[in-house]
């Protein structure tokens, strides 16, 4: 299932296929177990996708409104799904989920760097998008950030294992490091660079003695050194470098102006303000050059005040209660850490990009509440 999700250039893609076939084998063999925990999450899903359903109603006959509150509808019901399955059997099922990721990862990776070095033919045609690698997915935005855990799970397996499982972490990291690189994706940037500030940070503040904490900020250090290294290495490419130059600046021309990025989120934040059942899914580009870049606005657009509200409370709770269970010591604390951090990263960079319909946020938000209900889990079972 989550191998599949590294195939995105089709609808429904094979995640889809993959997600309903598991939702309906743990239905059948009683493997989905709703516990009292869940309960909060569930209503504010169903608020959130209540309010895209009622604003969509004027607009229900429009192209494509209807399949894209059906998506809601589904995203949110995988949310439930990794929620229900990590809250069990914790260990075994995240080290699935996150080997199963990680796999996705590499395969979308390879692919996107040999479209963009036109490794055999045919393949910038089919991985690359406006000399950008996006892999096996649609868009290289949306391909930069699902390979952001796995980079993390891969940093932490460097920062904590022996000499030789560090080469191979290292080798996984390499990989993946240069597709992001390569995506040119600004948002990718910031996500994984605030991601990893988070987790090492975290990985330091829970460490069990300070000669972890002495050997994390020691093999942190190494590891810029080599990092800075190695993107020196990739900008000594011509091609690599322009893209690389142009992709980082902060003033891109569709950034910029009254109906830029930043201008139409001012636009839309008066108009949202002044229309509690919001204008609809998909109809903001009715009114401006472009969608709305921006998911707690588009979510405000799309759902009206009730939708809005609910995606802003989904998102605050999530970051609670995964930072409760990150600073939790059990047997999966550094994979809740991963898991967390990226959540952050992805949170912060959804004020510059509708992320509402990227599969894996609703995995990672699924999978912090299931490790938050987890603990509880367990701390009712010895109390029994």
């Amino acid at each position: 299932m989550m191998v599949g999700g590294a195939f995105v250039f089709a609808e429904p893609s094979p995640y889809e296929v993959g997600a309903l076939l598991a939702i309906a084998a743990f239905a059948l063999t009683g493997g989905l177990k709703l516990r009292a925990a869940h309960a909060p999450l569930l209503v504010v899903l169903v608020l959130y996708c209540l309010g895209l359903t009622i604003a969509a109603i004027p607009v229900m006959a429009g192209p494509k409104v209807a399949a894209w509150i059906a998506v809601s509808w589904y995203l949110a019901l995988t949310m439930v799904f990794f929620a229900v399955v990590a809250a069990d059997n914790t260990t075994a099922r995240m080290r699935v989920i996150l080997r199963g990721w990680t796999l996705a990862a590499l395969i979308a990776a390879l692919a996107g760097i040999a479209g963009y070095f036109r490794l055999f033919p045919g393949a910038f045609d089919l991985f690359t998008l406006y000399g950008r690698a996006k892999g096996t997915f649609n868009d290289p935005n949306v391909f930069g950030p699902f390979l952001v855990l796995p980079m993390l799970v891969a940093m932490q397996a460097f920062l904590r294992a022996s000499p030789g499982s560090m080469v191979r972490a290292g080798s996984v990291f390499a990989v993946l490091l240069v597709a992001l690189l390569l995506s040119f994706s600004r948002g990718a940037w910031i996500h994984f660079g605030l991601s990893a500030v988070i987790m090492i940070a975290l990985m330091v503040l829970t460490a069990e003695t300070p000669a972890q904490r002495f050997r994390i900020l020691l093999v942190v250090a190494a590891g810029l050194v080599l990092l800075m290294a190695f993107v020196a290495v990739l900008l000594s490419i011509d091609k690599v470098a322009d893209l690389m130059r142009e992709r980082a600046s902060l003033n891109q021309s569709y950034d910029s102006g009254p109906m830029g990025r930043f201008g139409r989120h001012a636009y839309g934040w008066q108009i949202a303000l002044d229309k509690p059942f919001g204008i609809g899914p998909l109809q903001f580009a009715r009114f401006f050059p472009e969608d709305p870049h921006n998911v707690y606005l588009n979510s405000f657009m799309a759902g009206g005040w009730m939708g809005g509200i609910g995606y802003l409370v989904l998102t605050g709770s999530t970051l609670i209660v995964g930072l409760v269970a990150s600073l939790i010591r059990t047997p999966w604390q550094p994979l809740t850490i991963a898991v967390f951090a990226t959540f952050c990263g992805l949170a912060f960079e959804g004020q510059i990009i509708d992320s509402d319909h990227w599969r894996h946020f609703w995995v990672l938000a699924g999978l912090l509440w299931g490790l938050a209900v987890t603990k509880r889990v367990a701390a009712a079972r010895e109390t029994s």
